[in-house]
């Protein structure tokens, strides 16, 4: 198994492979272009995010934004990103239809194992983050490792999303607990 499938299947990687360490340089690249990218060129701006993303659905990010691979990366139909957003994208982010991100918004699924010798060792881990569909989250939440959000929910600006959150409600804080259920 090479270091990038153990990447994305969430086992133990040596993030200094020759290919992660090309991956990442090419994602930057990418990442740089749509940073400085005149604000006025919003189809260029399109372009260069499919190319990121690998994928034929719009999505409209505001930079600046940053990302480690840009592949693992799904977005479904009509994404926004607000400015100052940062994922980690080690380990698939799957992303619904109707998603919206505030500003600085950051999506983790890069982690580090607990014990020394193995931090120190210098593999690392990862773990997919899935969003549902019409999900909205608020300006400068974190996602961290291995969570999901479910459709149609709010997740409130600052909080801390640490644990799975279900679908259809309002949830806040650090960490990141339902407030309340959003009824039709």
């Amino acid at each position: 198994m090479t270091e990038k499938e153990k990447m994305i299947a969430g086992e133990l990687y040596n993030p200094l492979d020759q290919e992660l360490f090309q991956d990442r340089l090419c994602a930057k690249s990418l990442c740089k272009k749509i940073n400085d990218l005149d604000p006025t060129k919003l189809d260029e701006r399109v372009d260069l995010l499919k190319e990121l993303f690998q994928t034929d659905h719009n999505v409209f990010v505001e930079p600046d934004f940053y990302c480690d691979y840009g592949y693992n990366i799904h977005p479904g139909k009509n994404f926004y990103v607000n400015h100052q957003c940062v994922i980690l994208d080690c380990c698939p982010v799957n992303i619904g239809d109707n998603v919206m991100f505030g500003p600085g918004v950051q999506v983790l699924t890069a982690d580090h194992p607990i014990h020394a010798q193995d931090r120190i060792s210098g593999k690392e881990m990862a773990s997919p983050i899935t969003i549902g569909d019409n999900v909205w989250i608020g300006g400068g939440a974190i996602l961290l490792p291995g969570v999901t959000v479910g459709a149609n929910t709010v997740i409130g600006a600052g909080s801390v999303v640490n644990k799975d959150i279900p679908n259809n409600v309002v949830a806040v804080g650090n960490p990141c607990k339902v407030n309340k259920e959003i009824e039709d």
